[in-house]
C-alpha cells in the first residue's frame, strides 16, 4: 500500500469518527430539546408533541415544521463534525 493510499484511509477514519460523533450528539440534542421545549416538560406523549409544536413554532408552522427541523438537527451536526474531523487528521498529518 503506497502511502498516499494509506492516508486516504486514515483520512476517510477521521471523517467517519467525525460523523459518528456528529450523529450521536445531534440526536441527543434532538431528544432533549424536543422534552424540554414544550408546556409539557418530559418524553410523554403530551410532552413530545408540545415539544414538537414549540420547535416548529420558531419558522411559523406546527408540529409537522417541529419533526422536519428536529430530524435535520443530527444530520446538520453529523455533517459538520464529520467535515471537521476530516480536516482535523488532514491538519495533523500535514505537521
Amino acid at each position: 500500500m503506497s502511502v498516499k493510499k494509506k492516508g486516504t484511509v486514515i483520512d476517510a477514519a477521521g471523517a467517519v469518527a467525525g460523523g459518528t460523533v456528529g450523529t450521536a450528539a445531534g440526536a441527543a440534542g434532538a431528544v432533549a430539546a424536543v422534552a424540554a421545549s414544550g408546556t409539557t416538560v418530559g418524553l410523554s406523549a403530551a410532552g413530545v408533541t408540545s415539544g414538537l409544536a414549540a420547535i416548529g413554532s420558531v419558522v411559523g408552522g406546527g408540529m409537522t415544521a417541529g419533526i422536519a427541523i428536529t430530524a435535520a438537527a443530527p444530520v446538520a451536526a453529523a455533517a459538520a463534525l464529520g467535515y471537521g474531523g476530516y480536516r482535523l487528521v488532514k491538519w495533523i498529518r500535514s505537521k
